[in-house]
C-alpha cells in the first residue's frame, strides 16, 4: 500500500475517534494540508488551520475564519472554541520548541486537555520528536515522502498531460526508473525538477540522467556525508572477476525495488586487504558501473567533543544517506573509525558500532554500504560477524599478469609513445611485490622526464631504473603486509574470485587491482 494512502486511511481514523493531539511528521506542509483536506471533505466536517502569514482559515472551502496571526492567540482560540463547541480540529502549521517542556508545550498540553473533553482534535505539523507528557496524550504518525509506487504516479500526472503536445519519449520501464532515481525528494521537489524538463521543449531517455544530477544539487549540503563526484571513463578495471561478479549479480536488487518476493536488500560489502591496491577505488568502479550516485562517510567528522555530539551526528549522516538512496556509501579505513571495540573511556565508539549496524540491519532506504579496511584486526567483531555485510571480500598483491595490465595502463595515460610488450612484461617482473599504487608512482616518474626531455628521449634503461628505484611497502614493512595477507587467505573471499595459496612460495593466484585511468 502506498504510504500516503496508509498514512490517509490512520489519519482518518484518528480523527474519526476524535484524538485529542495528532502529530504530523512530515517535512511537507503542502502536502499534509491536501491530505487533510481531502479527508475533512470526507468526513464532511469543518478543520481550521493557522499559519503565520494568513491566520486562521477554513481549510476545505479556503476562507479566513479569524485574522489571528500569532501561535499563542491562534492556541487561545481554539481553546475557546473547545469550550463552547463540539468536535473541533485545529491545524497548526509553524509550531517550534515543542519537543521539551516549554511554554509552547505547555499551552499546546492545556489545548488538548480541554479538546478531550469536547471531543476536538488538535493537529500538529511537525519535524521534530514532541514533548512526551503532550505526545502520551494523542497519537503520532509520520508521512514520509513519496515512495517508488506513487513518484511513478506523481510523475505521470505531471507528464502525460503534455505528451502530444512536446516530444515524451519515456515508456513504463522509463518511468519506473525516474520514480527510482527520486526517491528520498518530496513533492513540491519532484514538481521543480518535472517543470526543468518541460522547459526544456522535450523528455527524453538520456534525462533520466539529470534527474540524478537534479537530485544530487538538491541534497549537495546534507550534513555528514560527502558526494564524490564520478565520471564513468575515469574508472578502470583489471581482475576483480569474482567481485564484479557478485556484484552483477545483486545488482539489480539494490537499483530497482523487488516486490513479489520479500527478498533482504543487499546491505554492502566489506573489503579489506593491503594497503594501495584498489580498495578505495572499488568503491568507486561499484557506484560507476551501477549509476548510483557515491557519497562518503567520514568517521573522522563524525567525532564531536561534546557528550552525545558523535552520536547526533551519525544519526543525522545515515539519515542523510537514507534520503539520497539508492545510493553507494563508501566507507573509507573504516578500522579508523571504530577500531577499539568500545575500549574508550566515555563507550562513544560502542556507541557509534551499536548505530551503524542498527542501522544496516533496519533501513529500509537502498542505500549499498561499501567499507574498506587495512588493519582488519582491530575491527570490533560485532562488525564481521556473518550477516552485517553480505560478504567480505580480500584484496591481494597484484599477480603478474595483472601488474602488466596496470603497467599498461598507466604508460597508455602518462606517456605518448607506444611501448613494446616485451618491455612491458620486464617491468611488471621488476614490479614483483608492487601495490598497483606502487606501480603508478614508478610509471609517473616516467612521464614526468617524458615532458622535461621529450618522450622519444626516454629509452627502456630509464623506464627499468624508476622501477628498480621504488622499494614498495611489501619489503619496507614485509611482516604488515604478510600478516594482512595470511588474515585474507583464511577469512575472507578472494576477490579476483580465485583462492590464494596458503604457501608464501607457491605462485600467487590472480588478484584484484583497480586503477584510474
Amino acid at each position: 500500500m502506498p504510504d500516503a494512502t496508509e498514512c490517509r486511511e490512520t489519519l482518518t481514523r484518528y480523527l474519526k475517534a476524535r484524538i485529542p493531539f495528532i502529530a504530523l511528521r512530515t517535512p511537507e506542509r503542502s502536502r499534509a494540508l491536501e491530505l487533510l483536506r481531502e479527508i475533512a471533505k470526507q468526513l464532511d466536517t469543518a478543520f481550521v488551520v493557522h499559519t503565520l502569514s494568513q491566520g486562521m482559515r477554513d481549510l476545505a472551502e479556503d476562507r479566513s475564519v479569524n485574522e489571528e496571526r500569532s501561535l499563542v492567540g491562534a492556541l487561545d482560540v481554539a481553546s475557546q472554541a473547545f469550550l463552547t463547541r463540539a468536535n473541533m480540529t485545529y491545524v497548526f502549521t509553524d509550531v517550534q520548541q515543542l519537543s521539551d517542556d516549554t511554554p509552547t508545550a505547555r499551552q499546546f498540553y492545556d489545548a488538548a486537555t480541554l479538546a478531550e473533553r469536547k471531543g476536538g482534535s488538535l493537529v500538529v505539523l511537525t519535524t521534530e520528536p514532541v514533548w512526551p507528557a503532550l505526545q502520551r496524550l494523542g497519537m503520532s504518525i509520520a508521512l514520509d515522502p513519496p515512495n517508488e509506487q506513487e513518484l511513478e504516479l506523481i510523475l505521470r500526472e505531471l507528464l502525460e498531460p503534455y505528451r502530444g503536445e512536446i516530444e515524451i519519449d519515456w515508456d513504463d520501464a522509463a518511468y519506473r526508473r525516474a520514480a527510482s532515481i527520486l526517491t528520498g525528494i518530496t513533492k513540491i521537489e519532484v514538481e521543480n525538477v518535472v517543470a526543468t524538463l518541460l522547459a526544456g521543449g522535450a523528455v527524453r531517455h538520456e534525462d533520466l540522467d539529470e534527474l540524478s544530477r537534479a537530485k544530487d544539487r538538491i541534497f549537495s549540503d546534507i550534513s555528514g556525508v560527502e558526494r564524490v563526484t564520478l565520471d564513468a571513463d575515469d574508472v578502470t578495471v583489471g581482475g576483480l572477476e569474482g567481485l564484479r561478479t557478485w556484484l552483477e549479480r545483486e545488482r539489480e536488487f539494490v537499483i530497482e525495488q523487488v516486490h513479489d518476493r520479500r527478498l533482504p536488500r543487499p546491505r554492502g560489502i566489506l573489503l579489506v586487504g593491503v594497503p594501495g591496491c584498489g580498495k578505495s577505488l572499488s568503491a568507486k568502479f561499484i557506484a560507476s558501473s551501477w549509476r548510483l550516485p557515491l557519497y562518503r562517510l567520514d568517521l573522522a567528522t563524525v567525532l564531536g567533543q561534546y557528550v552525545g555530539q558523535s552520536e547526533s551526528r551519525m544519526r543525522e549522516a545515515l539519515e542523510s544517506a537514507d534520503h539520497v538512496a539508492p545510493c553507494v556509501l563508501w566507507i573509507d579505513e573504516i578500522e579508523k573509525g571504530l577500531a577499539g571495540g568500545g575500549t574508550d573511556s566515555t563507550g562513544v565508539t560502542t556507541r557509534l558500532i551499536g548505530q551503524l549496524l542498527f542501522w544496516m540491519q533496519e533501513s529500509q532506504a537502498r542505500v549499498f554500504v561499501v567499507a574498506t579496511a587495512n588493519d582488519v584486526g582491530s575491527l570490533p567483531p560485532e562488525l564481521l560477524r556473518r550477516g552485517r555485510f553480505d560478504e567480505l571480500f580480500f584484496v591481494d598483491l597484484p599477480s603478474s599478469a595483472e601488474r602488466m595490465e596496470i603497467v599498461r595502463i598507466y604508460l597508455e595515460r602518462y606517456f605518448r609513445l607506444p611501448v613494446e610488450a616485451e618491455m612491458i612484461e620486464q617491468l611488471a617482473e621488476l614490479a614483483e611485490g608492487f601495490t598497483g599504487a606502487d606501480i603508478e608512482s614508478a610509471v609517473r616518474e616516467i612521464g614526468k622526464e617524458a615532458h622535461r626531455a621529450g618522450d622519444a628521449s626516454v629509452g627502456p634503461d630509464y623506464f627499468r631504473l624508476c622501477f628498480r628505484n621504488l622499494v614498495p611497502l611489501s619489503r619496507t614493512n614485509p611482516e604488515q603486509i604478510e600478516a594482512i595477507r595470511e588474515w585474507g587467505r583464511e577469512r575472507a573471499v578472494p576477490a579476483s574470485g580465485a583462492h590464494a595459496s596458503p604457501e608464501p612460495s607457491a605462485t600467487p593466484p590472480r588478484r584484484v587491482v583497480i586503477t584510474s585511468t
